[in-house]
């Protein structure tokens, strides 16, 4: 086989994982937590951490089996958010693919939040601003001939995110 048959692999690869990865993306900025659900494995974990280099350790800021995030999903509107809309950019770094059924994506992240018009607060209505920094670094796994997300770990640089902002990232 040619080079460029391996290469077509590659790219194969990388339109599969962009597809999954984005179209979660979507789901997530529009607070459609069913439809990104419906993307994951039913074993699927997520956890969202951040280095801190002032006690030089890692840090898990929130950890979850997929029954946990259907649980916090489904008590998201009784906590107290600043409303923003966000949106998600990501950059699809690389994707390996250790076995036949299983891919391991990095994709860096930019997350901007939009501030919305609460109350009487319009000061700030309609600003944007950069929300958060980091990775998402995905483990992607074939069922029954469909890939879905059966792993996320999100890495954050960023380590200042305020009250009211715990949305899954």
């Amino acid at each position: 086989m040619s080079s460029l048959g391996g290469e077509l692999l590659v790219h194969e690869r990388r339109a599969l994982a962009a597809d999954l990865l984005y179209a979660g993306a979507a789901h997530l900025d529009e607070r459609n937590w069913d439809a990104w659900l419906a993307l994951t494995t039913h074993d699927f974990h997520y956890r969202i951490g951040t280095y801190s280099p002032e006690i030089k350790r890692q840090m898990v800021w929130l950890e979850h089996d997929r029954a946990g995030l259907e649980a916090l999903f489904a008590l998201l509107h009784k906590h107290h958010s600043d409303h923003a809309l966000w949106l998600r950019q990501l950059t699809l770094q690389q994707v390996e693919q250790p076995t036949r059924d299983e891919l391991f994506a990095v994709s860096q992240l930019v997350i901007y939040a939009t501030e919305f018009d609460v109350g009487d607060a319009h000061v700030e209505s309609g600003s944007t601003r950069v929300f958060a920094v980091g990775r998402y670094r995905d483990r992607l796994r074939r069922e029954n001939g469909c890939w879905y997300l059966a792993d996320r770990y999100v890495q954050l640089d960023t380590r200042q995110v305020g009250i009211g902002t715990h949305n899954i990232l």
